[in-house]
């Protein structure tokens, strides 16, 4: 699906151009196409190729989906592949947008993903001065938004994590707290998994080897890859946080257990000592002279309750019970 066709110059928007229109804006080099699609179906896919001239392993990547963020150069143009990440109530969704940048030219292709790059055109648009740079700018906004995105996700995940910690130490909350934590790492592995080679990636922007492309925008691609690393770095606190979590849960899981089993022990350290008694004058010996004493049931019970009192204030003093 089509969202927008335009051609830019000199920071200002000329007009929407038809499809067929955008090879003949490409050829002139004062001029820029920025055009943007939503799940496309093959078809207009093909139809960019042709128009933009598109390298045929990169056409490829975008049609098949899935990809792992990238940023690769075909000649004199770039491929880049970014994760776009939504959280849906405890859910998080992933999409992805692949960007076709060249000198006169950047293509949007985003899958998967309700969110939109409506307001990176508006801001391009409002700073004339910066949209000037062409398409290498556009490219740097469009990764910025993405990135920008992340940081509210890893606030969402440093609350919950909070939010479990405080409930580490309730009784009998280990278990519902270790599936939580679970489930926690699997959404920090989701956004460690755009964030770290996209980070890798993006430093392929800096520098004296930086693609032409992007040779205007450094320092604004600099600031993307300075987000990725604060990003980065605080996943890595929140794994480390929630692994060290899991091990505390262990331990109170394990700590439970040896309150539970001080219990069933003192418990049958008492009725041992009863059936040892019992044991002992239930063998009916003849020579057993408490057996035909008048008082010997009334003793016997006596001491038996006397000896499991006894017992059970010791284990109670001990904390076992």
């Amino acid at each position: 699906m089509l969202i927008n066709c335009a051609a830019y110059a000199n920071g200002k928007k000329l007009a929407d151009i038809p499809i067929a229109d955008i090879s003949d804006y490409v050829e002139h080099s004062d001029s820029f196409v920025w055009v943007a699609l939503r799940d496309p179906e093959p078809a207009e896919l093909d139809e960019m190729k042709v128009e933009f001239g598109l390298h045929e392993l990169a056409v490829e990547d975008a049609r098949n989906g899935h990809q792992r963020p990238k940023i690769e150069e075909y000649g004199d143009s770039l491929f880049c592949v970014l994760h776009l990440l939504e959280l849906n109530g405890s859910e998080l969704s992933v999409g992805e947008v692949d960007i076709f940048v060249g000198a006169n030219y950047i293509l949007s292709v985003r899958n998967h993903s309700l969110q939109n790059f409506l307001g990176v055109r508006e801001r391009c648009e409002r700073e004339p001065h910066l949209l000037s740079q062409g398409a290498g700018f556009v490219f740097y906004a469009l990764m910025d938004a993405v990135v920008d995105r992340y940081f509210p996700i890893v606030d969402v995940l440093e609350t919950e994590l909070e939010t479990i910690e405080e409930q580490i130490f309730g009784k009998g909350t280990a278990r519902a707290n270790i599936e939580r934590l679970y489930t926690l790492k699997r959404k920090v592995m989701v956004l460690k998994h755009a964030v770290a080679p996209l980070m890798e990636a993006t430093s392929k922007l800096l520098g004296s080897r930086a693609p032409k492309i992007c040779a205007n925008s450094q320092e604004y691609f600099r600031d993307v890859y300075d987000h990725l690393t604060r990003i980065n770095a605080s996943l890595d606190t929140i794994r480390d946080t929630i692994g060290t979590a899991i091990q505390v849960n262990l331990s109170m899981v394990t700590i439970e257990e040896s309150e539970v089993n001080k219990k069933l022990a003192a418990w049958a350290g008492i009725f041992a000592v009863a059936t040892a008694f019992a044991g002992i004058w239930g063998m009916n010996f003849k020579a057993m002279p408490e057996l035909q004493w008048e008082y010997g049931y009334p003793m016997a019970i006596g001491l038996i309750s006397i000896t499991c009192i006894t017992l059970y204030l010791r284990f109670k003093r001990f904390g076992w019970l």
